[in-house]
């Protein structure tokens, strides 16, 4: 794809339209500090990520920049899921509107892309809507945070109940970028280490695709026990609505390797009740994230916030806080040196609790394995979720030593 400065000028403005300007918590004499939301909002990871991840970024800033006499701004744009776009955007945000701090991003072909140009332009990197455990692998980068999950803690959380369950035989259908061939890789490893088998995959285009018709029957003729869904968004709607249609599901267990609590607002409890997933955070969880749902939902009044938009406030929150510490002249100046300065303070929020970021860019978020509920066991619209399993944050992620991260002292 070839781009003009008009194009990506374009995307930007677009975004500007339906993403009203953060109002800017003024004192003089104080640096403006500026964060970019860079994500979907168009394509099939408009709920999952969209606008709610930038409402969210701005309730981080409501709440803290004032009190602290931060003055700050946060703009977005649509990616569009591809990854030359999302260059080009960020380029443009570094060099000509002066960001300080790019968020969210979704679609790990664009996260990875763009580790980059960040570390390029000394800036602060921190990813909530990606997946691909790479970024904190051999594709890891001192100005980056990978906040909210990944596809190893997914594969171990989501895959690891399955195969527990007697599911020792699987087929995948894989969305063909960095993420779905991350987290079929990943879980793959685990499946073969617990003694299962792979049957097969089926690779299908991303983004564009909306009939898996005919791989579903590829997958059902393998003969395995699970198909594994190494998609999300849209992609695992869709899968999941057709699984349902063919009757793939009374043959075939399913494993939604990566859903949202937006997934399952969208397919109903009918069609969705009894699956298992992992977030690391949900809206009921406890009085907590009840409490900073309470704050943004009526920003959000279609789309409770997933793990994705409350990775979105929480790691917002923590970089104001390191901006605040620093000072935000000093900040502006050395995306290293604030990702530093994160690390080494203690995280705690509404959302998570308390974290601790990992030297290589890995927040150690709680992986939380969910059984999605029937109809008659909800109370009402969003209370979808059943905890079956809790594993510490510690304990969810790759070891340290396995993801040969350049920046990892040996």
């Amino acid at each position: 794809m070839t781009l003009s400065r008009r194009s990506v000028l374009t995307a930007a403005a677009a975004s500007a339209v339906t993403v009203p300007a953060m109002p800017r918590f003024a004192r003089a004499q104080s640096a403006t500090i500026k964060i970019g939301v860079l994500n979907d909002q168009s394509g099939p990871y408009t709920n999952t990520g969209g606008i709610t991840s930038v409402i969210c970024a701005k309730q981080a800033v409501l709440e803290y920049a004032n009190a602290q006499g931060l003055n700050v701004e946060v703009i977005a744009a649509d990616h569009q899921n591809k990854p030359d776009l999302a260059i080009s955007i960020a380029r443009q945000w570094f060099d000509r509107d002066n960001v300080d701090m790019l968020l969210d991003v979704p679609t790990s072909s664009v996260a990875l892309a763009l580790q980059s140009v960040v570390k390029e332009k000394n800036k602060v990197y921190l990813n909530s809507g990606a997946a691909s455990s790479a970024l904190t692998g051999e594709q890891c980068s001192p100005n980056f945070i990978h906040w909210t999950y990944d596809t190893f803690m997914l594969a171990k959380s989501t895959g690891g109940a399955m195969v527990k369950a007697g599911g020792n035989s699987w087929y995948f259908l894989t969305a063909d970028y960095a993420f779905g061939k991350q987290l079929q890789s990943d879980t793959t490893t685990l499946v073969k280490a617990a003694g299962g088998t792979v049957a097969g995959s089926t690779l299908y285009p991303f983004p564009g695709t909306t009939d898996f018709s005919s791989f579903l029957v590829q997958a059902q003729s393998s003969g395995a026990k699970v198909i594994g869904l190494c998609n999300a968004g849209g992609d695992t709607v869709n899968s999941i609505k057709q699984i349902n249609e063919f009757g793939i599901n009374k043959s075939m267990k399913v494993a939604a390797l990566l859903m949202f609590i937006n997934d399952v607002h969208a397919l109903g409890l009918d069609v969705a009740a009894g699956l298992n997933l992992t977030e690391s955070f949900y809206w009921d969880l406890n009085d907590k994230t009840r409490a900073f749902t309470s704050r943004v939902k009526d920003k959000t009044p279609k789309n409770y916030p997933n793990m994705v938009h409350a990775g979105c406030y929480s790691a917002t929150l923590h970089y104001l806080k390191a901006v605040h510490d620093m000072g935000a002249a000093e900040a502006k100046k050395d995306g290293v040196a604030t990702v530093n300065r994160m690390k080494a303070m203690p995280v705690e929020d509404d959302c998570f609790g308390k974290t601790k970021i990992r030297e290589d860019g890995r927040n150690l978020t709680p992986a939380y394995l969910f059984e999605v509920k029937k109809p008659s066991e909800s109370k009402g619209v969003w209370d979808y979720y059943k905890q079956v399993i809790a594993t510490p944050g510690e304990e969810a992620y790759r070891p340290l030593a396995d993801g040969h991260c350049s920046i990892v002292k040996a």
